[in-house]
């Protein structure tokens, strides 16, 4: 067997939406006092401060695509985007291809937000949530659905979809030899964002993409989807990719330096040069 191109691999970064928040909640506060009211708001609720998914203003998509032609990774953000324009470009790529998606939490929180926010700005993204209405193809296997392929969230499939299963993404790429966070955290985007660190932003979405991405290259190999050999070309292909990726470069060290802490990723770099 072999990986079904087109492939797409991609992360959403968000913030709370305030302005939302203060209406769901009728907050007659300043701008400044909103966030707070809706985190203690939402600790009475829950007991956590992350918001309720349609609360979350997405201000970065990043995306690994890959073909037959080779790689692609790419971002949209708010330094250039509205939230509406980063959907619209991101949801305009299924109208024109209809790739495998692959993420992390994706059903549990990238689909369903972007889904939220979507209605929000009054998008209309068919290719993406048809659920065979349109398309009878995708009455059962469709970007929804848990149990079939077209889109494969790693967490949910990793965990065997029982949820007191569920890891982190860190956590797995680490023990897997891969690079991780690197010592980010999501909690450090609305730092990024008020102070229009965008290319820290990026390279932080992005960073999780590639740590999905190589985290599936070894679930496929566990499920025979491709063979050791392949596994091999294809981590080799994908730090030949990044070796033209400047704004990857520290991601590339740093994997370096983690390949060498299991047996299975000590020879990853060993054929390719500083």
């Amino acid at each position: 067997m072999n990986l079904r191109f087109p492939i797409l691999v991609f992360d959403i970064e968000t913030l709370t939406d305030l302005k939302a928040g203060a209406h769901l909640y009728h907050l007659d506060l300043p701008e400044t006092d909103v966030e707070q009211a809706l985190t203690k708001i939402r600790r009475q609720e829950s007991g956590s401060d992350f918001q309720r998914l349609p609360l979350h203003e997405i201000v970065c998509i990043s995306g690994l695509w890959l073909d037959e032609k080779g790689f692609r990774l790419f971002s949209f953000s708010q330094e250039q985007n509205t939230e509406a324009e980063m959907l619209t470009k991101f949801l305009s790529i299924f109208d024109k291809k209809q790739p495998t998606l692959i993420s992390w939490n994706g059903s549990q929180f990238d689909l369903p937000v972007i889904l939220f926010r979507a209605m929000y700005h009054g998008l209309s993204a068919s290719s993406l949530f048809d659920q065979g209405e349109i398309d009878n193809q995708k009455r059962f296997n469709n970007y929804q659905n848990r149990y079939h392929h077209r889109h494969v969230d790693l967490m949910d499939v990793m965990a065997m979809f029982n949820g007191r299963n569920f890891q982190k993404l860190d956590d797995v790429a680490c023990l897997l030899g891969f690079p991780g966070k690197r010592g980010e955290t999501g909690y450090h985007v609305p730092e990024y964002v008020s102070t229009e660190q965008w290319l820290k932003l990026t390279s932080y979405c992005e960073g999780d993409v590639l740590n999905t991405w190589l985290i599936f290259l070894r679930w496929a190999l566990l499920k025979g989807q491709i063979s050791l050999q392949d596994h091999r070309l294809w981590i080799q292909a994908s730090i030949h990719y990044l070796q033209g990726q400047a704004q990857q470069h520290e991601f590339l060290n740093v994997w370096r330096e983690t390949s060498q802490r299991t047996e299975f990723t000590q020879a990853d770099f060993s054929s390719t040069p500083d």
